[in-house]
């Protein structure tokens, strides 16, 4: 008998480590997480910062694109707040949150592109605390989380002090990143390069005024014009599915108001796999399992394909990803001749002091503390 109760308990014992090795191996193989929380001052004399925003926004993401943890292209969430815009009552901080974590690059974009500056106080502390507790922050402690906020004006307004709020993000794992628009040695003084060293982030200052320079290369047309056969792939789905794919159109346009660079960026973003749209698209949801395109109704598919059966509909998607997946290879093809080109020449002019620039590095070298690889350039 005591022999028996031995065996049970030693069997338990067996299965309770062999779990715990299973559940470890899980957690290795999941996915990478980044987490990015972008804090931009929308104050009056910030519409140099907010233009720079929109037209590096997708030379970011391609950072992130062509990073890798363990073999694995991170999956990466982006949020958005504005702050000081008097617009916005002074009893909620003069902030608001635009965007929650989101993986919808093309929200982002949007409303982006819908900014607007307006003169107000700048209460750095208070959108810091508000994207500490108002965001969903995953707990994983390998993920990169990480924190922007870029102004000009002194670290240390508002009630809400700094000090706690850059403790309380670094606590939870949270990186802050400060990017001041002016003077390296006013930004030490006004306290945006402590707010930096409290939560183990990069303190770096820009020219929010200057210009982005764009080097043309010989593929750039060529990409914009894939990147906008890539569009005519997505199959809407759902209520929801036919604006979305009119904003997907309107971020091309947006991008191409900005110039050239934009879109191409945004092109070679949209062949990547940070650029999902499954909430919407059947060929992304057909990818990712959230959907059987046969057992859907009819009227939530798209117009050219309410008619079909179950067979045809599945066969319709599977050629629309094929047919997604081979413009994708050519834009990434073309990018790879392209990054050459545009490093050469970028070797005969002198370093870029604005947003993207400041943000690509810091992003390098902090997920790189968190094992993840970076195609060289």
């Amino acid at each position: 008998m005591k022999c028996s109760k031995v065996l049970r308990v030693s069997v338990i014992l067996v299965l309770v480590v062999a779990l715990g090795f299973v559940i470890h191996a899980r957690t290795e193989k999941e996915k990478p997480l980044v987490q990015m929380a972008i804090l931009l001052d929308t104050s009056g004399s910030m519409d140099g910062l907010i233009e720079q925003a929109k037209s590096q926004l997708w030379k970011i993401v391609n950072t992130m694109a062509t990073g890798k943890r363990n073999g694995q292209t991170p999956q990466l969430e982006v949020a958005l707040y504005e702050y000081g815009k008097s617009s916005i009552p002074k009893s909620e901080g003069y902030l608001r949150m635009i965007v929650p974590m989101s993986r919808d690059l093309d929200l982002l974009s949007d409303e982006l592109f819908k900014l607007q500056t307006n003169g107000g106080d700048e209460y750095c502390g208070q959108v810091i605390g508000a994207a500490v507790e108002g965001l969903k922050w995953s707990g994983g402690k390998n993920d990169y989380k990480v924190i922007f906020i870029a102004g000009n004006e002194p670290f240390t307004q508002g009630m809400v002090d700094y000090r706690a709020t850059c403790a309380a993000a670094i606590k939870n794992g949270i990186i802050v990143n400060t990017i001041f628009c002016g003077n390296e040695q006013e930004g030490i003084n006004t306290k945006w390069k402590d707010g930096a060293d409290l939560a183990d982030g990069q303190y770096m200052t820009i020219d929010h005024n200057r210009k982005v320079v764009h080097i043309s290369a010989p593929q750039d047309k060529e990409l914009a014009k894939l990147g906008r056969e890539l569009n005519e792939t997505y199959l809407a789905y759902g209520i929801a599915g036919r604006e979305k794919k009119e904003m997907q159109k309107r971020q091309d346009s947006n991008a191409a108001s900005v110039g050239e660079a934009a879109l191409v960026q945004r092109s070679v973003a949209k062949a990547s796999k940070q650029y999902s749209n499954e909430a919407w698209d059947l060929v992304d949801a057909g990818k990712e399992g959230k959907v059987k395109v046969e057992d859907m109704d009819e009227e939530a598919l798209p117009e050219e394909m309410k008619k079909m059966t179950g067979k045809e509909r599945k066969q319709y998607v599977k050629e629309m990803q094929a047919k997604r997946e081979k413009i994708q290879q050519k834009i990434n093809s073309l990018n790879k001749e392209r990054d050459a080109y545009v490093t050469t020449k970028r070797k005969e002019q002198s370093q870029e002091n604005t947003l993207d620039s400041a943000m690509i590095t810091a992003i390098k070298q902090q997920a790189t503390k968190k094992k993840f690889k970076f195609e060289e350039e």
